[in-house]
């Protein structure tokens, strides 16, 4: 096996394997979505109406999201 035949399993094995991290993300946006834990509809609206007087996506602070998991 000479080099340019390693490269070519590497460059195809990589594919696949960012493919498969590829939708396994969007099922994992779609399943967030879907139960509720975030609605990223609203963050795509940011690149649309970025103004500095513009209301903010999510109206929690974090810090308070995270005191409310750690209490769980």
């Amino acid at each position: 096996m000479d080099i340019r035949e390693l490269q070519g399993y590497g460059s195809f094995f990589m594919s696949i394997f960012l493919v498969v991290m590829l939708y396994g993300y969007i099922i994992h946006l779609y399943r967030s979505e879907k139960k509720g834990e975030r609605d990223y509809e609203k963050y795509g609206r940011i690149a649309l109406d970025d103004e500095v007087t513009s209301t903010p996506v999510e109206d929690k602070p974090a810090s308070e999201r995270e005191y409310k998991k750690e209490k769980k």
